[in-house]
């Protein structure tokens, strides 16, 4: 039968987004057998699928790509009441306007400040993290510590927010009370209340934050390492550090590349649900940032044209950072994230 028909015993099964093909590899010159199965079949047979995907893809849609058409107010002089068809088209000056705007340069400053200082604190945290989480082996306690360090993920930047002042009370806060009963300072530091302090205290809990979550790619990474690897090197007689440093963090390079590139383009970002939750009067100098500028501009004073071009500015900026960091990546060898 083989002699007949000359088929291999390989047989691969492609799963992709829109269709699932059977495909049969067979020895017939350089052809393949492929089996295709129809839209309507996979419609029919998968529809629990579909009908959950139905519903991000609107929001997806809605909130993402259905404001596409609002980005011309950049380059108008938007007027609610006029609308687009009475509002005089300015082109980039709208732009000049903001460039040369004191507040806007404060906002950007801050904005690439504390972001730099984010992805220089919080990047390396995850992959620390996931590499001692990897090295643990009494599984239970495993679970408990991941459990317990993605709950922060979970809460929002209301709760966080809340939390931290009452902590950080400089006189009636846990962190300054177990600070001063146990001799380390004589009086209770500002965190909340002082922006040096502040900047500090936002850095740190930012980290705590998201590193729990940011594991799971990286947990993920690991997993597919092969164990002969570790077997190989157990055997050659590297201790945990080595199998750590030669085995395990260069099997997730590619992991860690990529989203080094992908927090790249978050550099001109900027989060107003935790600034307004940390911040207070006291720390304006450093609060103030992008969000905060364009919030300001586009919602409580209604000049929604600056606070686009604002808007529009941060994302093509950090549309070109992701850009140039890919090619970097790909000119040192990576496979890069495009």
């Amino acid at each position: 039968m083989h002699e007949n028909i000359g088929i291999n015993h390989l047989f691969l099964y492609k799963v992709d987004e829109e269709k699932r093909v059977y495909m049969g590899k067979a020895k017939r010159g350089s052809k393949e057998i492929i089996v295709k199965t129809s839209w309507k079949k996979s419609i029919k047979r998968d529809w629990q699928l579909y009908l959950l995907l139905l519903f991000p893809l609107l929001m997806v849609f809605v909130f993402s790509y259905a404001a596409y058409p609002g980005m011309r107010m950049a380059f108008m002089d938007y007027k609610p009441v006029r609308g687009y068809a009475g509002s005089e088209w300015v082109g980039f000056k709208i732009f000049e306007k903001i460039f040369t705007d004191r507040e806007f340069t404060k906002a950007l400053r801050n904005s690439i400040v504390f972001n730099l200082l984010d992805l220089l604190i919080g990047f390396p945290m995850p992959v620390i993290l996931a590499l001692i989480l990897n090295e643990l082996r009494y599984a239970r306690f495993k679970k408990v510590s991941q459990t317990i360090l993605y709950l922060p993920h979970f809460l929002s930047w209301a709760i966080i927010g809340s939390v931290a002042y009452n902590m950080f009370r400089p006189n009636s806060g846990l962190v300054n009370m177990l600070l001063m009963k146990m001799g380390v300072i004589q009086q209770g530091i500002p965190f909340m209340t002082e922006k040096w302090h502040w900047a500090v205290t936002y850095l740190l809990v930012g980290v705590w934050q998201s590193m729990g979550w940011g594991t799971i790619l990286y947990l993920a990474a690991i997993t597919g390492i092969s164990g002969e690897l570790y077997e190989a090197a157990m055997i050659d007689g590297a201790n945990r550090w080595k199998r750590m440093w030669y085995i395990t963090l260069p099997g997730i390079k590619g992991t860690v590349v990529t989203l080094l590139i992908m927090n790249l383009g978050k550099i001109m970002g900027s989060n107003l649900e935790r600034l307004t939750a940390m911040g207070n009067t006291q720390v304006a100098d450093f609060q103030f940032q992008l969000a905060i500028y364009i919030y300001n501009r586009g919602i409580s004073n209604g000049k929604f044209s600056p606070a686009t071009a604002a808007n529009l500015f941060q994302s093509l900026v950090g549309l070109a950072l992701v850009l140039i960091s890919d090619r970097i990546a790909k000119k040192l060898g990576e496979d890069g994230l495009l």
